[in-house]
């Protein structure tokens, strides 16, 4: 169970949700990408196989969720998805986060998920790695995008495992090191390269019952301003 403070009140948005995180050891962000597209392609060839009744009663049309199979996921850097996006109309510029719309659109252009990768590093968590091949400007991670508007059903990078480029980017964000005594101990007793990411439960179900708001998917959604004490 996962809970924000956000004001976010969007179709795609919850106070309270659920998170499936795994965490793999020796992993870079290559092997983390390919792992979450196996987790995605075994999940709707389950849900294709097992839940025909389930999907005819929702009126699913499952065409698109039988090309996720079909073929590999597409990748595209980030530069390059502000770039398209500039092209189809958004004033999305470096720097930015893609919004629900942002990502709307991209994934109008294809009939797969796509990954996202290499984000601008203050559009993400200080624990993210640092891209070499970037100047330090952006870091190793992605944002699963699925297709037919549904947007982000997973986020991941991999992990800085260094401790003094750990606290340094702590100390660079103005946070306080003191709050974050226990995280960098898993880097001065001991780590490894390693790479993790989190799939949103409630938004995975979303995309495979073509349900199109994120409350009609749990009987108890919990949202901002729904619960008074």
């Amino acid at each position: 169970p996962t809970f924000r403070a956000e004001k976010s009140k969007t179709r795609r948005h919850l106070t309270e949700f659920w998170m499936l995180e795994p965490e793999m050891a020796f992993y870079d962000n290559k092997m983390n990408m390919q792992l979450q597209e196996d987790l995605v392609v075994d999940t709707v060839k389950n849900v294709l196989a097992n839940c025909e009744k389930e999907l005819g009663a929702l009126e699913r049309d499952v065409e698109p969720l039988e090309k996720v199979v079909a073929g590999p996921f597409y990748h595209l850097n980030y530069r390059d998805a502000v770039r398209k996006l500039n092209e189809l109309g958004s004033d999305i510029k470096f720097g930015d986060d893609l919004g629900a719309d942002d990502e709307t659109v991209l994934t109008q252009q294809y009939d797969r998920p796509v990954f996202v990768e290499n984000y601008p590093k203050d559009a993400k968590a200080f624990y993210m790695k640092a891209n070499p091949e970037d100047n330090g400007e952006t870091v190793v991670c992605s944002d699963l995008l699925a297709p037919e508007g549904y947007g982000e059903i997973i986020g991941g990078s991999q992990r800085e495992e260094r401790l003094e480029r750990l606290e340094g980017r702590i100390q660079e964000l103005g946070m306080n090191p003191e709050d974050y005594w226990w995280y960098c101990d898993l880097r001065r007793y001991g780590s490894c390269r390693h790479a993790g990411f989190g799939l949103g439960f409630e938004r995975m179900v979303m995309y495979l019952t073509g349900i199109a708001n994120i409350r009609d998917v749990l009987p108890h959604p919990r949202t901002v301003g729904n619960a008074e004490f």
